[in-house]
């Protein structure tokens, strides 16, 4: 049956407010044309919708049974309709965002503060991941986009941004304190116990490609999963940890840590945005790329 879709509607209005001219009104047309319509209606389906009489109309048996049909599909259409509404003007909605500690710590933090100062209607999904993880999820299209640390290994559709630069520092507990004035060499490192993030980590990656560059490997005492697990580590004398500079400098300056010179330089890393360009974003998600993409 090749019926007008936009019959229904008018027999949505024509039935709930049991007038034609009420439904012309709400629907911002004639009453002529909505009686037509419905009688247009009528033919299509085969039977009579309405009763017609001088206190207005009422539905027919068969009228109510359309209805019943009709009502549920126009409310849902119509809190779609609203739903994008709010997510258009930023009002309610909601993003999903992977992140890696370190890039959380060092720089989303921030913007997400900001973000949610200014739309405080949205709701933010922030998963703890590692940057393999992030990778994945964002392929997977299980969050809208990433922010994490470099390393970051991306293959078409996924794109990366860099966001910061950051550099990372060697650190020991108190009992280290001496360590503090002198220059180590990483070959030296093997001499103390080492604390390090683990091996299915980009940083671990990173850091045993520098080890390797310079004829040594990485044998860690003790593997963690997130950074924010080292500083605790460190300052409880389980051993010397790399760490971003930024992440430190509060239990430097209460002299908790120490941080430790070496003769290497270690190589800056970046904090990267990673996204699917296939994969379309919702108001609120385009609004925090654009606010974290801003510097």
């Amino acid at each position: 049956m090749n019926v007008n879709y936009e019959y229904y509607k008018i027999f949505y209005y024509v039935a709930k407010y049991s007038n034609f001219t009420k439904a012309a009104h709400a629907l911002g047309n004639s009453q002529p044309n909505i009686t037509r319509a419905m009688n247009c209606l009528e033919q299509q389906l085969g039977c009579s919708l309405f009763i017609r009489n001088n206190r207005g109309i009422q539905l027919t048996p068969e009228g109510e049974k359309l209805y019943t049909h009709v009502s549920v599909a126009m409310s849902q259409l119509l809190e779609a309709e609203e739903e994008l509404s709010d997510s258009s003007s930023l009002t309610t909605g909601s993003v999903s965002i992977g992140a890696s500690e370190t890039a959380l710590n060092i720089f989303l933090l921030d913007k997400l503060k900001k973000f949610h100062i200014k739309y405080p209607g949205i709701r933010l999904k922030i998963y703890n991941h590692s940057t393999p993880q992030a990778i994945e999820a964002v392929r997977s299209g299980i969050i809208d986009f990433a922010v994490a640390s470099s390393p970051v290994n991306v293959e078409a559709p996924l794109k990366q941004i860099m966001l910061k630069t950051f550099k990372e520092i060697l650190v020991g507990g108190t009992t280290f304190t001496a360590l503090g004035s002198q220059e180590l060499s990483l070959n030296e490192l093997k001499n103390y116990p080492l604390i390090c993030l683990g091996r299915e980590t980009m940083t671990f990656q990173f850091y045993n490609e520098l080890f390797y560059k310079n004829g040594i490997e990485l044998l860690p005492d003790t593997e963690v999963a997130t950074t924010d697990q080292i500083l605790p580590l460190v300052k409880n004398e389980l051993g010397l940890g790399f760490v971003p500079e930024l992440m430190a400098q509060e239990a430097l300056s209460k002299r908790e840590i120490v941080k430790i010179s070496l003769k290497e330089t270690i190589p800056e890393r970046n904090v990267c945005m990673v996204y699917d360009y296939q994969h379309p974003l919702n108001s609120a998600a385009k609004e925090l790329k654009k606010m974290i993409m801003e510097e």
